[in-house]
């Protein structure tokens, strides 16, 4: 990797805005209740004949459908109101057939982990306006899913995978041997859900003849146990299965489904015995089952294609890293009848591939010293790849296809961050637009990228915000002390004063492919902060996205040490600035970025007065195997590091003031990181201050906690860190 050296001093851009001129104060209870927050649609779902979109009404009463051509609502498919048999106050969500015959709709959705949830189920017949429960049997269902003909549904009940024939109004069981804290069916256990982002383990052949679905048997993974303090005199306890680094995974295996024989076959894939499935999917060829794999190491990827009669596999893709494989690019595979197209690091920037389906590479699409940030997909007909990237600048995303001539066209017409959703047949784009002035613009676009209609400006949002008084981003940039040059924003006090130093804040995330600094819409808590008198800062260190293989990979083995160097540089650079007090210099992260506070708090030889850990890791073999081995391999092959990169090891050596927080029910960085480090800054000798939220998970979600947690905040770096004239 090259490395550009360059004066040390700011370098902005020239599209910031350095405030707003209103004459109202910005407040917090405002901010934390989302005042500000962009108005966003809801989930938008395509039709099968790719020329409507459908939503659910903000009242959750009615599923509207659109027009991609004009953006006009063209019909009302579901309204609670007008159905027969069954009424309910409002529906969580839906999905509609291929058909339009049948929609589910479901209600009183509770969450399981982080992304899945369980809910009550409907089956809406279109044509007779009859709703009903799906299921014969009372209680709450996961993973509704329909078949590509729409005559069935496939949906699982207390982790075994059932079937509803929804033509003859029969239910019937594909798995029996679900089981607590021993077998799950079609869904996916803790891990698997939070590191891989999947819920749903089922794939319906494109005939609807097949379903496939993985089973995970998780009967030796260690489970993880804590209380959970309910009113009543003695506490409760929440127990789920949780593997830490190097302990016992699920072991996967992939089954089939035969609807017509109801027979059930294990396809052939050949996988190490900690080796992982994220992903199992059918193409649009019904013998051809899609299974991804990756070795426990996370460097190996596999697809295989299984058929699902002979349960015969043939290796079709593999890649591999130095490092790792990047499994939510893999994930994003876009097949069609002849080829498919993927994203791959093997030239040191994520590019895609087009490969045919006997798995022959035919061409590499992009290429370029930029990343690709994601693939939306392949048309086969005109074999255009439609994609997402960061070619302008790391800090910003547009959107574009290319042809099967190579000619290259940008779709996204704004400057910023840009998302595309297109429908079927790549004939239309919504495209969702911000950066750090604008809020949310939605728009829908051809497929030369015109714009047909505006879905949302946030006109209403804007008109807020111009009559409120506060500063605006501005992007800077700065070299470390290797030379490795890093992106940072700064946001300065309204009322900033050139001649006065300042008390300065540096908020970070820092985990690996992550970016902080985005030119992008977000009116968050640290606004105030600056407004409070503080001059807050945030810089994307090395190990950090959308800058190539080896800036993204280089804390491999050993996260936390280069991270924490490039947020020690930053300070170092701040204290440099005549407007910071170089004495007053405070850090402040959450969950990776709580490590990363406590890692260059105990490295930085003072730099920092003052930080707040929220939710950190303490210690990498606390937390989870597959996220922590694909960046550090298992403590067993990788001891001398998890020593080397544990703020609990070197918790005598933390210099500074520090807020430590923690929620006691964070099933994601368990309560018992918080527990273990402030024993050992005790027996260290060490002061601190500690903030703990009873009940609370990982992110400490209702709007009560986060009042208080950043008013909580302030008042410790008010004490810290005192502002003139605060």
């Amino acid at each position: 990797m090259k490395k550009v050296k360059i004066p040390l001093f700011f370098l902005l851009f020239s599209f910031s805005i350095q405030s707003q001129t209103g004459n109202q104060p910005l407040l917090l209870k405002d901010i934390v209740e989302k005042k500000y927050a962009s108005e966003a649609l809801s989930e938008m779902q395509q039709t099968a004949d790719g020329e409507h979109y459908t939503t659910l009404s903000a009242d959750g009463k009615a599923i509207l459908k659109y027009a991609y051509k004009t953006g006009r609502l063209t019909d009302t498919l579901f309204h609670v109101d007008k159905v027969r048999e069954t009424r309910l106050e409002r529906i969580d969500g839906y999905a509609v057939d291929s058909r339009g015959y049948r929609i589910l709709v479901w209600n009183e959705k509770e969450p399981v982990y982080r992304r899945s949830w369980q809910a009550k189920v409907y089956d809406y017949d279109v044509r007779r306006n009859f709703l009903k429960p799906l299921s014969d049997t009372d209680g709450k269902v996961m993973v509704p899913t329909f078949s590509p003909d729409g005559r069935m549904v496939a949906f699982v009940r207390d982790r075994n995978i059932w079937l509803k024939k929804l033509d003859y109004d029969t239910e019937s069981p594909v798995t029996k041997d679900g089981a607590p804290g021993r077998i799950l069916n079609g869904i996916a256990d803790w891990v698997y859900e939070e590191e891989f982002m999947q819920t749903n383990l089922m794939s319906w052949s494109a005939d609807s003849r097949f379903l496939a679905f993985l089973k995970s048997d998780e009967t030796e993974v260690p489970a993880f146990t804590f209380q959970v303090f309910d009113g009543s005199l003695y506490p409760g306890a929440c127990s789920y299965k949780y593997p830490k680094a190097g302990q016992n995974n699920s072991k996967m295996a992939c089954f089939v489904f035969n609807i017509e024989t109801k027979d059930t076959k294990q396809m052939n894939i050949p996988l190490d015995e900690d080796g992982y499935i994220p992903c199992i999917r059918f193409t649009e060829n019904p013998d051809q089952l899609a299974v991804m794999t990756l070795n426990r190491h996370q460097n190996h990827f596999n697809m295989y294609f299984a058929n699902p009669k002979s349960t015969v596999s043939k290796l079709v893709f593999h890649d591999e890293s130095e490092y790792y494989i990047d499994s939510h690019r893999m994930l994003s595979i876009a097949f069609s009848p002849t080829h498919f197209a993927c994203v791959s690091e093997r030239d040191g920037f994520a590019h895609i591939y087009l490969y045919s389906m006997t798995g022959v590479l035919e061409k590499q699409v992009t290429s370029g010293d930029w990343d690709v940030t994601r693939l939306y997909g392949f048309d086969p007909g005109t074999k255009t790849v439609y994609y997402q990237s960061a070619e302008e600048s790391p800090l910003r995303r547009s959107v574009y296809k290319v042809d099967a001539k190579g000619n290259k066209t940008k779709l996204s017409t704004r400057t910023g961050t840009n998302q595309a959703a297109f429908s079927p047949g790549f004939r239309y784009f919504v495209n969702s637009f911000s950066n750090t002035e604008t809020p949310l613009f939605v728009s829908v676009h051809d497929e030369k990228g015109k714009e047909l209609a505006v879905l949302t400006d946030n006109s209403a949002l804007r008109a807020r915000l111009a009559a409120v008084r506060f500063s605006q981003k501005t992007f800077f940039t700065f070299s470390n002390e290797t030379g490795e040059v890093l992106n940072g924003w700064m946001i300065k006090p309204s009322s900033f004063n050139e001649n006065k130093p300042y008390p300065a804040v540096l908020i970070q995330y820092s985990g690996p492919d992550s970016q902080e600094v985005l030119d992008k819409y977000n009116l968050d808590w640290y606004y105030y902060l600056a407004e409070k008198g503080y001059v807050v800062v945030s810089v994307d260190g090395r190990g950090t996205g959308a800058r190539g293989e080896a800036f993204r990979k280089c804390t491999y083995l050993r996260l936390g040490l280069l991270e924490s160097d490039d947020q020690i540089a930053a300070a170092k650079y701040l204290s440099q600035q005549p407007f910071v007090d170089k004495n007053r210099i405070a850090i402040w992260g959450w969950s990776y970025g709580g490590f990363i506070t406590l890692m260059s708090m105990s490295r930085g030889n003072g730099i920092f007065h003052a930080g707040i850990a929220i939710a950190p890791l303490v210690d990498w073999r606390f937390y989870d195997s597959v996220y922590t081995e694909r960046f550090m391999r298992t403590p067993q092959e990788n001891f001398a590091n998890y020593d080397l990169c544990s703020p609990l090891k070197m918790a005598g050596r933390l210099q500074g003031n520090l807020l430590l927080v923690h929620g006691t029910a964070d099933d994601n960085v368990h309560y018992q990181n918080a527990l273990y480090y402030s024993e050992a800054l005790v027996e260290a000798g060490k002061n601190f201050e500690m903030q703990i939220y009873s009940n609370k998970n990982h992110s400490l979600p209702d709007t009560k906690t986060r009042n208080h947690l950043y008013t909580r905040i302030l008042h410790f770096l008010d004490k810290q860190l005192p502002a003139s004239g605060n």
